[in-house]
């Protein structure tokens, strides 16, 4: 794709492999068995704009106010790094990803925005890249991107996830309550296959609060932010067709496995 910062250059996103050209170990993109653009993807990454000299998120207020005022927020006391987060919109925009939308997050200094694509692969892509454009604009402001899912730790503080909504022909097409039930269900009879890729120290993050449902449960429910699976209440509104969103990735997981596992688990259930 273009490179936003340099005349005629390029960013090319390659795929890592060994000596004898088998996928290396880190090779997330060889994970996706079972790629097809009629898997359709949408993530939402969240993520912390950290000060390296305080070690904390910028803005972080020095009285403990508490989270709540800086969701979607506008104005000094609230959003901090606005100017940041445009400035990564428009190198992802005039990089050609398909980014679809911004917003402030739950917690003070925390971001996120949204890609959608067709196809793990694609969809794996473009949030690859996105991470890396937010990494070097970042610099410019003597910043760092933190990608931890709960970088505040054990405090009443939001961790950052990476959800993913995703659906395929037969949940756009044919859709209905009892399959969209039969998908959540197979999900639920996989959680470890899921929780081993969807990203590192998730157990710190999903523990039932903050908007989560705990790593060791499984829950699925109509516009439920505390589910491990939502069913968003345009998918019921549209006749039980479209999308589901899985809330339980990680900010730093891996999107190709991620993919791959969204794609097996889905397929599965209509065996």
């Amino acid at each position: 794709c273009p490179d936003p910062d340099r005349l005629n250059g390029y960013l090319v996103m390659c795929e890592v492999l060994n000596a004898d050209g088998s996928p290396h170990q880190t090779n997330g993109r060889a994970t996706i068995e079972e790629d097809d653009d009629d898997f359709w993807f949408g993530y939402e990454q969240e993520y912390f704009l950290w000060d390296p000299e305080t070690n904390l998120p910028l803005g972080f207020p020095r009285d403990q106010t508490p989270q709540g005022q800086f969701y979607c927020s506008v104005g000094g006391k609230n959003a901090f790094g606005r100017d940041i987060i445009e400035a990564h919109l428009d190198m992802c925009l005039d990089a050609g990803l398909n980014v679809e939308g911004i917003n402030a997050e739950v917690a003070v200094g925390q971001w996120e925005y949204q890609i959608f694509a067709k196809g793990a692969k694609e969809a794996g892509d473009q949030i690859w890249v996105s991470r890396y454009l937010a990494e070097r604009n970042a610099e410019k402001y003597g910043l760092s991107i933190e990608w931890h899912p709960k970088p505040l730790g054990a405090t009443d503080w939001n961790g950052s996830g990476m959800h993913v909504n995703f659906s395929d022909g037969k949940m756009r097409d044919e859709g209905g309550e009892e399959l969209m039930s039969q998908i959540c269900e197979a999900f639920g009879k996989n959680i470890k296959a899921h929780i081993d890729v969807y990203g590192a120290h998730n157990e710190q993050r999903l523990t039932g609060l903050h908007e989560t449902q705990s790593i060791h449960e499984f829950s699925y429910g109509v516009s439920d932010r505390g589910a491990s699976i939502r069913i968003p209440i345009g998918t019921i509104e549209d006749g039980w067709k479209g999308r589901l969103e899985d809330r339980r990735p990680a900010s730093n997981g891996d999107p190709y496995k991620i993919g791959a596992a969204v794609i097996k688990t889905t397929k599965s259930s209509y065996k």
